[in-house]
């Protein structure tokens, strides 16, 4: 169910706090792109790291690697997407404004997933849905998503080429190179983040759904009888990654078993995690057993053998593929709808950011109580600079009174707040220690920290 009222507080939050600003906002804007200010950019590389750390620095059987976002054209050929990579789109017959059909229908309360063009159009007729200005739609047809570019000096049809609309096909045609080089046992994973590139119909609901977006992607090669016991073992990891590493509770998360009709053709099993967002249900990530599907066209395509010999049989074979795909967008709104927090305290709204400590982006910020007294700040500096020294993201506050200095705290999601006082400088010594959650203080040495 949505709560539009909760995502206008969360995305309010987000431009207030330089979190996440409007694309080109300065003129006007520029719909279904964003710029990420100090902190988005700190929260979204953190949850980037962890993933890498999760998935590909703590294996043995993982490898990295960073294709390039524009590829030769006949990649997206031989993978299908310069024929099919398409969306349903329908048209205002009045204003000639357009809108994703499938959307369309899905606002009005029907399943769109795996309808033909027709069969929408169908919907749309017998149903009498209209535009969102009120105005007769067009019938629906397809819409390729991909950019379109021309690469060199001269442009004509030998110069087209294209923004990447997904990364997995960059791991794809590093396949054998890797193998070449490093001589892997099956099961192995390749890795890749980066960004890719969808000309969105109707981009809308904040960062969920852009034109431009970040991807962290694993094709896992596996022996293909081997396939199951592998999917659930990577099952398991993403279910451990999402709630251990994320923070994201398990009763907000749900796995879908994605029937054969709404599947992607290559794939012959797919499990979609969805999340309860404040713009309802909706899917986080999937993890697909695509089959030898790429590296089988890719073979077909180029002309270069995409088998693998196994070590002790010798037997060849093209491995087949499961993957787990992540949207970096889709995760960090996960992560901010989870941590966003309203409580009532003496007659006021207190509200928070109870993000996991090892994604908050700042971990301590250090204040004097006032910030006119030299001897505080001096102090406040020392002990600054002491935390420093044992932690990454402290951040010192010279702003003005502590009381804006804790509710700037909770709303970009820091931990703790050290205060330093006039105790601190001609007393017992010991600093202030606030907590995000529940505003509880305790004192003690700066050491402790």
């Amino acid at each position: 169910m949505k709560n539009e009222d909760l995502m206008d507080r969360i995305v309010s939050l987000a431009k207030r706090r330089g979190f996440i600003w409007q694309g080109s906002e300065v003129y006007g804007g520029m719909r279904g792109t964003w710029d990420y200010g100090p902190l988005g950019l700190a929260l979204k590389r953190k949850i980037m790291n962890e993933w890498w750390d999760f998935f590909v620095e703590n294996r043995e059987d993982m490898f990295g690697v960073d294709a390039a976002i524009i590829m030769n054209p006949k990649v997206w050929k031989a993978s299908g997407h310069a024929a099919t990579f398409a969306d349903p789109l329908v048209e205002d017959l009045k204003t000639g404004e357009r809108y994703r059909a499938d959307h369309l229908l899905k606002d009005a309360g029907i399943e769109a997933e795996g309808l033909s063009n027709e069969k929408i159009t169908e919907i749309i007729r017998e149903k009498g849905l209209k535009s969102p200005k009120g105005n007769d739609l067009s019938d629906v047809r397809s819409f390729n998503m991909m950019f379109q570019t021309n690469v060199g000096a001269v442009v004509n049809e030998n110069s087209v080429a294209y923004l990447r609309p997904e990364t997995a096909q960059g791991i794809f045609t590093n396949y054998k190179n890797v193998v070449d080089s490093f001589y892997p046992s099956l099961p192995f994973g390749l890795a890749q983040q980066g960004k890719a590139f969808r000309n969105e119909i109707s981009p809308r609901d904040f960062v969920f759904r852009s034109r431009e977006f970040e991807q962290m992607e694993i094709e896992y090669f596996v022996d293909p009888e081997n396939w199951e016991a592998e999917f659930e073992k990577l099952l398991d990891l993403v279910r451990k990654f999402l709630t251990e590493k994320m923070g994201l509770p398990q009763s907000s998360l749900y796995e879908l078993e994605v029937p054969e009709e709404d599947r992607a053709h290559y794939s012959k099993r797919t499990v979609d995690f969805e999340f309860n967002y404040p713009i309802g249900k909706e899917e986080l990530m999937g993890i697909a057993y695509r089959t030898d599907f790429d590296l089988a066209n890719i073979q077909r395509a180029s002309g270069k053998n995409m088998e693998y010999t196994d070590k002790q049989t010798r037997k060849k074979f093209i491995p087949h593929v499961i993957e787990p795909s992540f949207g970096v967008e889709r995760l960090l709104m996960a992560v901010l709808s989870n941590a966003y927090t309203e409580v009532e305290s003496e007659g006021k709204t207190r509200t928070y950011l109870a993000l996991p400590e090892n994604l908050a982006p700042t971990k301590i910020i250090v204040a004097p109580l006032l910030k006119n007294k030299e001897a505080l700040v001096e102090k406040a500096r020392e002990v600054y600079s002491e935390l420093r020294k044992k932690y990454k993201n402290v951040e010192f506050d010279l702003s003005g009174k502590v009381g804006k200095v804790y509710a700037k705290a909770d709303e970009i999601g820091v931990p703790k707040v050290v205060v330093i006082d006039f105790e601190t400088v001609e007393g017992d010594g010991l600093v202030s220690v606030r907590n995000r959650d529940d505003a509880s203080q305790i004192r003690v040495k700066s050491s402790e920290i």
